[in-house]
């Protein structure tokens, strides 16, 4: 089966809608869809809830969707870097569930296993426990968390073959693999395809089961999100 579409809008077209649920790799600015949320940012679409680490920057990433106010809720681990997201927080325009980081990569993660929760000790004796079941298992208390499943998952990888099989550079693997794996429908963004079979087994990281859409975006712009230099003479 041939996953490829021509564009980024191509794909994303006749999936997307108000009120969806996704979920976006990226950790950052570092191995997010670039070109998939510029083509949501232009279907117009909006009061969507976003599960992602965290939302970018201002003016990159799934900050732009904050300025354009299609996103209603973000579920995610990190806000720092987002005066925006700040904003409309502060000013009650945008819902906001924080969840620890490890916590929300395996939401995602039991999602796509079919997991519908599990215990975990992360938040015990925080707000972040409020509401939830709590039990006692060798000594020690857990609290349940359910998990996380999306209507679409947009991701970025570095190489897929045309049946969607996933290859990821380094870092830029963060959430994008549990992310694929929540998504009803997963579109992938990347930077080179090759024919079927031109991967070796055991070099794929995610497999084209979970992927139903393919992107080729050759020259993304990556952007450097905190850029540190030595003073000159240093």
């Amino acid at each position: 089966m041939d996953k490829v579409y021509k564009s980024a809008a191509l794909a994303l077209q006749d999936i997307v809608k108000d009120h969806q649920t996704l979920a976006v790799g990226g950790f950052g600015l570092c191995g997010i869809p670039e070109a998939l949320i510029g083509a949501l940012k232009d279907t117009q679409v909006k009061h969507l809830t976003c599960i992602s680490n965290n939302a970018g920057v201002d003016d990159f990433g799934l900050g732009l969707l904050l300025q354009t106010k299609q996103i209603k809720k973000m579920i995610s681990s990190y806000v720092g870097e987002n005066k925006e997201f700040e904003r409309q927080y502060l000013n009650g325009e945008l819902e906001v569930e924080l969840t620890p980081q490890g916590t929300l990569a395996e939401k995602l993660r039991a999602g796509g296993a079919g997991i519908p929760a599990f215990y975990t000790q992360t938040g015990v004796g925080t707000l972040i426990a409020e509401g939830k079941e709590q039990r006692e298992f060798d000594g020690k208390t857990y609290i349940l968390e359910p998990s996380l499943t999306a209507d679409i998952a947009l991701v970025k990888a570095y190489k897929a073959d045309r049946a969607g099989n996933l290859v990821f550079r380094k870092t830029a693997r963060n959430f994008n693999p549990e992310c694929a794996m929540a998504g009803k429908i997963t579109v992938a963004e990347v930077e080179q395809i090759v024919e079927t079979g031109e991967l070796d087994p055991d070099e794929i990281h995610l497999a084209g089961i979970f992927v139903h859409r393919v992107v080729l975006n050759s020259a993304p712009e990556k952007r450097i999100e905190q850029k540190t230099l030595k003073a000159q003479g240093a």
